[in-house]
């Protein structure tokens, strides 16, 4: 049976599919990747269904090494990635062999990137799915973050051509869409015109489970504890701070805090891989809106990923061209 060895890993590397469905009730949350798109795209790149589970990794990735040839892609951002010291380049697949040590670096312009095997991470099922949980230490690989020295099961390479992406899949620019909150009475004109108005920054507080935003304190009329309800992905919790708390994939299921507003889901993943620092807007849309936008870049996906195209194996030469 193949089997991936990690050999240096980055600060957090862990398994993950398409994440849990239907679990919320019992307090676990999907998890799942924080840019599905990537994830998608990197599967494809190396011939698997795109529910079939990746290394996801946060600005560094680490170095890889296989028992049976492979094909490979990563995916997220521009990032130097050699094998044996010969560089290769992102948002393509390439042909990794036994004894060859897969090294990938530093993301350069965003925070979360997408390592995909040819026949998926084969980690067992857990509720479901195999993404790893870290909050509640489930799915995964133990459900930690992987470490020098795992050594994590591969599912069977079926025979495929080396793939490229020639049809980039590209966000779009400018404020993050958000639809109103379901405690959104809770602030008034005032602290809305401030989280509309003013501009925030991406804090270095973040992880799979939140992203605080610095700027101006946003306050509730009605107070910053409510009877806990539900949250979704996307949540923007209010505390007495009046910091904002934006909720990713690893969010409680419930929580106390008011919350002004949702990000919409066709943004969310854009804030995931805004860089720690970087200024951002809000912008009030309908819920109508977000669904449309949402349609119109799951249709900009699919028309990508019908757009790759096969390439010869450059396994063992250096390529020209550079990252996207």
């Amino acid at each position: 049976m193949n089997s991936l060895l990690i050999g240096q890993a980055g600060p957090m590397l862990t398994v993950q599919d398409l994440g849990r469905v239907g679990m919320l009730h019992l307090g676990v949350s999907g998890s799942g990747p924080m840019d599905g798109a990537s994830m998608r795209i990197a599967n494809r790149l190396v011939g698997n269904g795109d529910g079939q589970a990746v290394l996801e990794f946060a600005h560094v990735g680490g170095h890889f090494e296989v028992v049976e040839p492979v094909r490979f892609a990563v995916t997220g951002g521009a990032v130097e990635i050699t094998v044996d010291g010969e560089r290769r380049h992102g948002w393509e697949s390439f042909s990794l062999l036994p004894g060859q040590v897969l090294k990938v670096g530093a993301l350069r312009d965003a925070v979360w990137g997408y390592l995909a095997f040819s026949g998926g991470i084969d980690t067992p099922l857990v509720l479901g799915a195999r993404s790893t949980h870290l909050r509640t230490g489930i799915g995964g690989f133990e459900g930690r973050r992987l470490a020098a020295g795992d050594r994590l099961p591969l599912g069977v390479t079926e025979t495929a051509s080396l793939m490229a992406l020639v049809r980039p899949f590209r966000r779009s620019i400018g404020p993050l869409r958000v639809v109103k909150g379901p405690q959104g009475d809770h602030f008034d004109s005032a602290a809305w015109r401030d989280f509309l108005g003013a501009g925030f920054t991406v804090s270095a507080s973040r992880d799979r489970m939140a992203q605080m935003l610095d700027g101006p304190a946003i306050r509730a009329i009605d107070g910053h504890d409510i009877v806990s309800d539900g949250t979704v992905g996307g949540s923007i919790q209010v505390p007495s701070s009046g910091r904002l708390i934006v909720l990713m994939a690893e969010r409680q299921t419930t929580g106390g805090y008011p919350k002004i507003a949702t990000v919409a889901s066709v943004d969310l993943p854009r804030l995931a891989q805004a860089m720690t620092g970087s200024s951002l807007r809000f912008k009030l849309v309908s819920q109508d809106e977000a669904e449309e936008l949402l349609i119109a870049q799951s249709q900009a996906l699919t028309e990508a990923l019908s757009g790759l195209e096969e390439k010869s194996d450059l396994s063992g030469r250096e390529e020209e061209s550079g990252d996207e």
